[in-house]
């Protein structure tokens, strides 16, 4: 046995999956938790087979209070801490908010938002009490994106570990917020979501993403956003009206163009985002600056010409009705 354990929910694949194995190549025993009890104990013989370390399994469903409950029971274990707790699990939905089942967007919620908060408070108290200990919460660039209740939830997820830290930090405790992007793992398959134009640059290693979030956590980061280019594309947000993000998430996940005039199209948004671009602006705290680039400008340019392409469409369709009576 070693002198570390890790617990990893949604261990079985992607992220979870990756930092199983990174963790136990460090000499981390492990605590995987997921739903499939078959795949679940398969990777657990395969990782304390590899690399010789104890693993143990609960297979739990986190949407469930007597699922989150039994990671619980072990994350207050006096007699065998936990030292590091990686929140993971989760899921996306393929529809909008108004198409969606309400059944559905509730375990969405629930899984990304309570049973992250829950997890980790019972693993935060028990570090405070040992005065050490670390957390990762997986988010999402999405969090930055008014997108829907994903994004929304992955939003709460940033927030909350980075109010987290800071309260925590001066206690032994160091909680990171993961913000990946694009990610080549099972995750958009499994919850049916399509995602097209999607550029090279874009998609992410698995075990990159992890070795970065496992080292900016080791260092004291209160989030990490893997590769230089989501630092900018992130730090670029800031600038774009929110109806320019939601264009360009449509044109990633193939959602038909909608002829709107909705969003803040004041005067100078669109030279504010060029000018934000060009300059660079300054990202979040130890994660560095972001500096210029152009696909900030090219997504406004994009932008624009799709804009000026619907308000077109929209004086044909109402030259051509017949005058009200």
């Amino acid at each position: 046995m070693s002198n570390h354990t890790a617990v990893i929910t949604g261990s079985t694949a992607g992220l979870g999956a990756a930092f199983a194995r990174q963790l136990a190549a460090q000499g981390y025993d492990l605590v995987l938790v997921a739903r499939d009890g078959e795949r679940l104990r398969m990777q657990a013989e395969s990782m304390a087979s590899q690399y010789g370390v104890d693993t143990s399994v609960i297979v739990a469903d986190l949407v469930t209070d007597d699922g989150v409950a039994a990671v619980q029971e072990r994350l207050a274990d006096r007699t065998n801490p936990v030292h590091l707790l990686v929140n993971n699990a989760g899921h996306g939905l393929a529809t909008e908010f108004i198409d969606s089942d309400l059944e559905d967007e509730r375990k969405l919620l629930r899984l990304h938002v309570q049973t992250t908060m829950e997890l980790t408070h019972t693993a935060a108290s028990a570090m405070v009490r040992r005065r050490g200990g670390r957390i990762i919460n997986v988010a999402s660039v999405a969090g930055y994106t008014p997108t829907g209740t994903y994004s929304a939830a992955k939003s709460w997820v940033i927030n909350f570990s980075k109010g987290l830290h800071s309260q925590l930090r001066s206690r032994g405790v160091t909680v990171t917020a993961l913000v990946p992007g694009l990610v080549r793992t099972e995750f958009h398959q499994r919850s049916g979501i399509k995602i097209t134009a999607v550029k090279h640059w874009m998609w992410l290693d698995a075990e990159d993403v992890v070795r970065q979030a496992l080292t900016a956590n080791a260092q004291g980061a209160s989030t990490c956003v893997p590769a230089r280019s989501y630092q900018v594309l992130t730090a670029g947000l800031r600038f774009m009206p929110d109806s320019m993000v939601q264009w360009a998430v449509d044109k990633r996940t193939g959602t038909p163009e909608q002829d709107s005039d909705s969003g803040p199209q004041t005067p100078g948004a669109i030279e504010t985002v060029k000018a934000g671009a060009s300059r660079g602006v300054e990202y979040g705290t130890g994660d560095g600056t972001a500096e210029p680039t152009t696909e900030a400008i090219k997504t406004v340019n994009a932008y624009k010409t799709a804009k000026a392409k619907n308000s077109a469409k929209g004086s044909v369709t109402r030259e051509s009705q017949p005058p009200r009576e």
